[in-house]
């Protein structure tokens, strides 16, 4: 055996217990959770039986699974919009070159560097009506300002969509910013030189620049997005009635307090098929931004 050949199987024989690790953690649920998607398994009820695609079809009439995929695209949508909008603008700002960049650029992080579920414990008491921190301050600017946030739908959807964007957008904005690093001063230095507005520098400049890598990010957040769960289990708990409940704790639901473990593998297994064609899409999408 040769030197290369016999580097080559020391080499493997390193890595072989991580790729069995990962294959029993990954590849051996994925496969059990694909086959009880064909299975009817109530185990309150002590059902185990072969549904086919039963559990596939009643999803698409299960009034909950609809709302949860409506809510789920909503915030999905709604929150993406704002982690590029307002991520890039948060960017714009900690990249000014000022005596306290450093300390904001430290500060800014601390809400992403938090636990989402004491960030959603905390957020429930903070949108309360009556003690809450965000109707007080309201108050001192509205007298008699009263508004049960959780209570109502779409108020409900709006403060966990915010308290989403409050959380994560800080580490996309950082993010974006080491983009923004790489774009040389003597490129904005020439076009004030040409004339250029700072406005006409970020979208000429700027923008195009940093574009390729805030699609990117775009990718992983929108996948913690459509898997998300501790957020809303801790602040809403899918209320009020399960308008706030996203597709993830839909599945969780059904799966450890239901116990409808093949209705739950379904579900999982759709949202894995959603996600897999939103990377695919994506990475098409970066691909042809390279060329």
């Amino acid at each position: 055996m040769g030197a290369k050949k016999q580097k080559m199987w020391i080499a493997w024989i390193f890595i072989l217990p991580v790729l069995l690790i990962r294959g029993f953690t990954t590849i051996y649920p994925f496969l059990s959770t694909l086959r009880n998607s064909f299975y009817d398994i109530k185990i309150l009820k002590g059902v185990n039986e072969f549904a086919g695609l039963g559990n596939y079809i009643h999803a698409f009439s299960d009034k909950k699974v609809i709302t949860s995929i409506e809510f789920t695209l909503i915030f999905v949508v709604v929150s993406m919009i704002g982690h590029v909008v307002f991520g890039v603008g948060l960017a714009l700002i900690l990249n000014m070159k000022t005596k306290l960049q450093r300390f904001l650029r430290t500060i800014v992080l601390i809400p992403w560097a938090m636990p989402t579920v004491v960030i959603g414990m905390a957020a429930k008491w903070a949108f309360n009506d009556k003690y809450g921190l965000i109707n007080d301050l309201i108050r001192r600017f509205v007298d008699d300002f009263s508004l049960s946030w959780l209570v109502n739908t779409d108020t409900a959807r709006i403060a966990v969509i915010l308290v989403d964007l409050w959380k994560d957008l800080p580490y996309f904005a950082i993010l974006v910013l080491s983009g923004m690093q790489f774009i040389s001063g003597e490129i904005y230095e020439a076009a004030r030189v040409d004339g250029a507005t700072k406005v006409q520098s970020f979208f000429k400049i700027t923008l195009p620049l940093i574009l390729k890598n805030v699609v990117t990010l775009c990718i992983p957040f929108t996948m913690w997005r459509l898997t998300m769960f501790d957020l809303v289990y801790a602040m809403t708990s899918g209320g009020p009635g399960e308008d706030t409940a996203l597709i993830a704790y839909r599945i969780t639901t059904e799966a450890f307090t239901n116990l409808n473990i093949g209705y739950a593998s379904a579900l999982a297994i759709m949202l894995l098929i959603v996600m897999l064609i939103f990377s695919a899409l994506n990475m098409k999408l970066v691909s042809k931004m390279e060329s």
